[in-house]
Formats: C-alpha cells, structure tokens, sequence
C-alpha cells in the first residue's frame, strides 16, 4: 500500500508561483513513475506532468498548456515528488493529483493517461485569482 500526501497549494495573483509536494510511503519510492493530474470544476481530471525512468535515463513529460512554465522532480531520498508552477494563469485553478503507478516505466501516452496509475493522493486546491 502507498499513501501520497499533497501539499504547498493556495491562493495565488496571475504571474505568481506555487510548489506542489507529493510525499509517499513505501520502501521502493524510486521505482515508480509519479503524475501530477488536476481537475477543474465541472471538468475531467486531466493530466499535467510525468516523470518516468527507462534504465538510467529519467524521461519527463508535460501538458503542452504548461510546458515551459512547471517543472515535475523528485526526490527519492525523501521519497517525495515536486511541482513547480510558475506564471501562473487563473485556467490553472484546480484541485492538483499526485499518483504513482508501480512501473517506474510509462512512455509518453501512457504516463499522460489515468490508468496505469495505481495510488492517487487526497488532492490540493490550487487557486490562481486575475
């Protein structure tokens, strides 16, 4: 069983910055591929980031709407996975996921859909005001 824990969201002006962090339980924290998601009200959860490891090489992957402005990393001495959100946009106002899927491999179509995804956080408001 994994447990993943969000944190560091809130309020924030168009133009600020926040840094979502995920910390997981569980012994083998390097070996799996973490997502962030988020979902808007009245929308589908969608995917935001990814990052993914092939052997020694560590792949990341982005939605084209925040490709320049987050950054997905992680930390596996701290078992733990960052989102840092820049320029931030009022569109960006979500409710942001973490997940880890168990196969620290998924390629780009498959780290950006839900399913291979197998423990999901509670979920931290992030709000962006104009």
């Amino acid at each position: 069983q994994v447990q993943l824990v969000e944190s560091g969201g809130g309020l924030v002006q168009a133009g600020g910055s926040l840094r979502l962090s995920c910390a997981a339980s569980g012994r083998t924290f390097s070996s799996y591929a973490m997502g962030w998601f988020r979902q808007a009200p009245g929308k589908e959860r969608e995917f935001v980031a990814a990052i993914s490891k092939y052997g020694r090489i560590t792949y990341t992957y982005y939605t084209d709407s925040v490709k320049g402005r987050f950054t997905i990393s992680r930390d596996n001495a701290q078992n733990t996975v960052f989102l840092q959100m820049n320029s931030l946009k009022p569109e960006d106002t979500a409710i942001y996921f973490c997940a880890a899927a168990l196969s620290a491999r998924c390629s780009a179509d498959e780290c950006k859909d839900l399913t291979p995804y197998d423990y999901w956080g509670q979920g931290a408001q992030v709000t962006v005001s104009s």
